[in-house]
């Protein structure tokens, strides 16, 4: 599990890696010019952690699906062979998925000069600036939320439904509260990744939603992945007992 704790503090290094730095010197400098190839290789790398975030959090779904609901047989399902294993084929797969995404993505036709109203090159904005439009760019873009986001999110959803049988089942209060919070935190982070990506990309486009779109973005790049380890660090009790008294100090 920690493994999969260490690539998902990773992934969340990607997004503001990928952002912040340039949308800072955009604020200090006043200069909001984005040449057309920093904003693709934002839009490639941003993809990327796109990609292994959701199958991250399928996998640690799993995880969390095979220690509660079959827990004597856990070591050998996921050993640690089998972990690092799922880890690089996550990552393998996210690159070449990334670089195909990009790949049809240069097919579009631009403008010399492409105005995005956003802080930082998404898909859906460079989408909405280029002049024409790509019937297999469409397609591949139904196939990656069916893929990327739907399939894994279902799959997740079914291994809760076990888990919450099997937790139903312990006589013990206390039992099926520690068991029941073992899995709580990736629940909450996969709530939350979920309901603020899919507002981001199912909102309508308008001259009226643009600020809001805006805002949106800055949760999900920039907030989620700021809270994804705190909240999987408030089971642990040291910062707990930290955190109690940074409170009682204030």
């Amino acid at each position: 599990m920690y493994l999969f704790f260490c690539n998902l503090s990773t992934i969340d290094s990607f997004y503001t890696t990928v952002i912040v730095p340039k949308l800072l010197y955009i604020l200090s400098s006043g200069n909001d010019l984005v040449s057309f190839t920093q904003c693709f290789a934002q839009i490639y790398f941003f993809f990327l952690s796109a990609c292994v975030e959701p199958l991250l959090l399928f996998v640690m779904g799993f995880d969390r699906y095979v220690a509660i609901c079959q827990p004597l047989t856990y070591h050998q399902i996921l050993n640690k062979n089998v972990c690092i294993l799922i880890v690089v084929a996550i990552w393998i797969s996210a690159f070449l998925n990334s670089f195909l995404f990009l790949h049809s993505l240069l097919k579009l036709p631009f403008n010399e000069v492409v105005s995005i109203q956003n802080f930082f090159c998404d898909a859906k904005d460079i989408l909405r600036a280029s002049s024409g439009s790509s019937q297999e760019f469409y397609v591949l873009i139904y196939v990656e939320i069916v893929l990327l986001g739907i399939l894994p999110l279902f799959c997740n959803l079914l291994s809760y439904v076990r888990i919450i049988r099997v937790i139903l089942h312990i006589k013990s209060k206390e039992g099926r509260r520690k068991t029941f919070s073992t899995c709580l935190s990736h629940l909450i982070v996969m709530i939350i990744y979920y309901s603020a990506g899919g507002l981001a990309y199912m909102m309508p486009f308008s001259d009226h939603t643009v600020i809001a779109n805006q805002i949106i973005s800055v949760f999900y790049t920039m907030v989620v992945p700021m809270i994804n380890p705190l909240i999987y660090s408030l089971r642990n009790y040291e910062i707990i007992s930290a955190f109690n008294r940074l409170l009682k100090i204030k």
